[in-house]
């Protein structure tokens, strides 16, 4: 079995056609599914398709780019909404100084605030780092987050940074990107051990080949899986095992679905 942590399944891309994406996923031996909001609309959303689908989990919290409106309401939302049984996460969280939506300082006090919250709720992070390396790390080693679980998706950023977040005993996951041509993720996959490394599509964003440049959905998280065991020179179906494992130890997610 595959698990899929990381998607936006309940964006209007999928408005049309969601329920047959879901059932792809199942038949794609996908058997979790963890959807990931991105503001306090969007997070509902998730827990509203998670309480709709067994296979499907939620995340809440607000993107570094949607985080001009935050407020203590929102904390207070957000702590709210995680009292659902289908929340397994708080994220996606972070920091973006790519896009630079809003000023690093702004980024950097609702990263900390929702950090904070993660903590008293005992619940794991799902971060987005873009551009933010020292800061992302600066921040997560700060504010101690390790003991409830951490996982750097979408991951970017050099084989020093890398092992800085390994040490801390953080996850790590991949998208699409890998199978992309003229890409050396192959150096960072082959350093990261097996037993942090969790598996994603980001869908509807960074599909893989042979896919690329259409929709994501979940149902291609063979391609990924496929790529990162020829790197690793394991198979297909113990990857998925050990990932699926991973990620069942980090969200608190039930075998049996």
């Amino acid at each position: 079995m595959f698990i899929d942590t990381h998607c936006h399944l309940h964006f209007d891309d999928y408005r049309d056609d969601q329920e047959k994406v879901i059932q792809r996923a199942i038949q794609s031996r996908v058997n979790s599914i963890i959807t990931i909001g991105t503001d306090i609309r969007t997070s509902q959303q998730a827990i509203a398709l998670a309480e709709k689908y067994a296979i499907v989990y939620a995340a809440i919290g607000v993107h570094p780019n949607d985080a001009d409106n935050f407020s203590k309401n929102s904390l207070t939302e957000l702590e709210q909404l995680a009292i659902h049984k289908k929340v397994v996460a708080i994220g996606e969280i972070g920091l973006d100084y790519y896009r630079m939506a809003l000023s690093r300082a702004t980024q950097i006090k609702v990263f900390r605030e929702q950090l904070n919250l993660a903590k008293r709720l005992q619940l794991p992070v799902i971060i987005h780092n873009r551009e933010a390396h020292d800061d992302i790390f600066k921040i997560l080693e700060e504010e101690k987050l390790g003991t409830y679980g951490v996982v750097l998706h979408s991951f970017s950023g050099s084989i020093k940074f890398m092992e800085d977040i390994l040490n801390k005993n953080f996850y790590i996951s991949f998208t699409g990107v890998i199978t992309f041509k003229n890409t050396d993720f192959y150096k960072l996959i082959d350093r990261v051990p097996l037993q942090q490394l969790l598996l994603e599509t980001d869908s509807p964003f960074l599909t893989p080949v042979p896919f690329r440049g259409k929709r994501n959905e979940p149902s291609y998280l063979k391609y990924i899986a496929d790529k990162i065991s020829k790197i690793k020179g394991i198979s297909v179906e113990e990857l998925a095992q050990i990932t699926s494992e991973n990620a069942i130890n980090l969200f608190q997610l039930k075998k049996d679905v």
